[in-house]
């Protein structure tokens, strides 16, 4: 299998725009998606679970994997921590004749659109810049300087959806899910 004949969808967007939320429901819908699990450097939040949520390596181990060129796209996110896509679970899942969902960033996108000519690029947008700034804030997971990069990050990446293929606004998560099941050719 080369990356030419990978069945790859790769959905990025800013923080907080659901990426995360949009994903899940596309899963209920379509078990059969594989939803592939990042590599982080980043330490777990507290409700998350190694194998489940990400995988949490060190930046030692996670180097070792660049060197052996077992990522299909990695960064360095909002400054601070590596995050990265490993190539053999989305090999595997296409073996088996699974789609696989890639929930990225705007680095990591590009990165694969260089590699995965063939992939649909999805670009999950919020309504508005004002309603991002309402969701991240409400989410509460991280700190206020962490919130002011990942906002700042946002701008630079709201800027760049026109690299995307397609630009789904999620303004209501199920009417966001409709349009990229449709995307994807599932229903």
């Amino acid at each position: 299998m080369t990356s030419d004949d990978l069945n790859l969808t790769v959905l990025a967007g800013p923080t907080a725009v659901g990426k995360g939320t949009v994903s899940r429901k596309l899963l209920e819908l379509h078990p059969e998606i594989y939803l592939s699990i990042s590599a982080t450097t980043r330490a777990p939040r507290e409700h998350e679970i190694d194998g489940v949520h990400y995988h949490f390596i060190d930046r030692e181990s996670f180097e070792k994997k660049i060197n052996d060129q077992e990522f299909l796209e990695y960064a360095v996110v909002h400054g601070v921590n590596l995050y990265g896509t490993l190539w053999q679970p989305i090999l595997d899942a296409n073996k088996a004749g699974r789609p696989a969902l890639l929930e990225i960033d705007l680095q990591g996108a590009r990165q694969v659109k260089e590699i995965a000519k063939n992939a649909k690029f999805i670009f999950l947008a919020p309504p508005s810049f004002e309603e991002l700034v309402t969701r991240l804030g409400m989410r509460g997971t991280e700190p206020l300087e962490e919130r002011k990069k990942r906002l700042e990050t946002a701008h630079q990446e709201l800027a760049a959806q026109n690299e995307f293929d397609y630009v789904v606004v999620n303004d209501d998560v199920n009417r966001a899910v409709a349009e990229i099941e449709m995307i994807m050719g599932l229903n």
